[in-house]
């Protein structure tokens, strides 16, 4: 794990969508759609930068390295929720997969959030929430990348 874990996610790329509609829990529609996608270094490389656009909202990821903690933290900000940024998710990765975990509230519900990261040549992103304290864990967006 170091500074270089999400090197593979630099560039432009093409975004596939399989999101839950509804908030977690309370809903079982899936849409489906894709999103142009952009992610960059920045900090001299210890950090990075992506935006996804949508036809009607773009969102913000920000990713930093600590290296003390030997740790990165992931910040999400999106039109959809103007002026706020989401409280950081933080993790590692593991022989290219990675997992991050942290704690918000949605739709007014205390929620435990957890980001599965499986780098490679079509990474793929996995977003999990979890009602009950992180006992179990209900996949609710999944992201496939390919180079644009």
């Amino acid at each position: 794990m170091s500074e270089n874990d999400f090197d593979f996610l630099h560039g432009r790329w093409r975004v596939a969508h399989r999101k839950i509609a509804d908030i977690p829990g309370r809903g079982t529609e899936w849409v489906e759609f894709e999103t142009d996608g952009e992610a960059r270094p920045v900090l001299g490389g210890a950090a990075n930068v992506d935006t996804i656009r949508a036809a009607d909202w773009e969102g913000l990821t920000l990713r930093q390295y600590d290296p003390v903690d030997g740790v990165w933290r992931i910040w999400w900000a999106s039109t959809r929720a103007p002026g706020r940024l989401d409280p950081p998710l933080e993790g590692r990765f593991t022989d290219g997969h990675g997992v991050f975990f942290g704690d918000d509230v949605v739709g007014g519900h205390e929620v435990k959030l957890r980001f599965d990261w499986t780098a490679g040549a079509e990474p793929v992103w996995e977003q999990r929430f979890s009602y009950d304290g992180g006992e179990t864990w209900e996949t609710n967006w999944v992201m496939r990348f390919t180079r644009a």
